[in-house]
C-alpha cells in the first residue's frame, strides 16, 4: 500500500495548528463512542495524550521508513496486549481518530485526505495487531511450556 505522504503531513500539520490539543479531543470522542474503553485509562487521560502526540509526529516524520515504521509499531502493538487493549478496539481507535481529524479539519478534511487517513490508519493498525498477535502466541507457548509436566 502506497500512502499519500504529503496529504497525511499537510493535513496533520493544519489540525494541529487549529487545535493544538487535539489528543484530547480524539480521547473525548472515544469515550463519547466507546464509553467500554474507559476503564483502561486511569482518571486522567493527559499522559495518553502527551504519548499520542508524539507516537503521531514520530510516525509522520517516518512514513519513508518501513523498517522503522514495521519494528517500531509491532513492539507498540504488543505493549498495547499488556494495557488490555483487544483487536475488537483497533478499528474504535480508527474511527474516533478519524472523527477528530475531520472535526478540527473542517472543510480541508476532503475525500482525498480521507482516503489517505484511512489509509494511514489501516496500515498503522495492521502493524500493530501484527505485533499483538505475535506477543500473545508468544504468551501462549510461554504458559504451555510452563505448565507441562516435567519429562520423565
Amino acid at each position: 500500500m502506497s500512502l499519500d505522504v504529503i496529504t497525511l503531513r499537510e493535513s496533520f500539520d493544519l489540525v494541529v495548528s487549529r487545535a493544538p490539543d487535539m489528543t484530547r479531543r480524539f480521547y473525548a470522542i472515544l469515550f463519547e463512542r466507546y464509553p467500554q474503553v474507559r476503564p483502561l485509562f486511569g482518571r486522567s487521560t493527559e499522559k495518553q495524550e502527551q504519548m499520542l502526540t508524539r507516537a503521531l509526529v514520530a510516525v509522520l516524520d517516518r512514513l519513508e521508513d518501513g523498517a522503522w515504521l514495521g519494528d517500531t509499531l509491532r513492539a507498540l502493538g504488543a505493549k498495547h496486549v499488556d494495557y488490555g487493549v483487544t483487536e475488537e478496539m483497533y478499528p474504535w481507535v480508527g474511527d474516533a481518530l478519524l472523527a477528530t481529524l475531520a472535526e478540527v479539519a473542517g472543510e480541508a478534511w476532503t475525500p482525498q485526505v480521507e482516503k489517505a487517513w484511512t489509509d494511514a490508519y489501516a496500515a498503522i493498525a495492521g502493524l500493530m495487531l501484527d505485533g499483538a498477535r505475535r506477543a500473545t502466541e508468544r504468551s501462549t507457548r510461554s504458559e504451555a511450556v510452563a505448565a507441562a509436566p516435567p519429562p520423565g
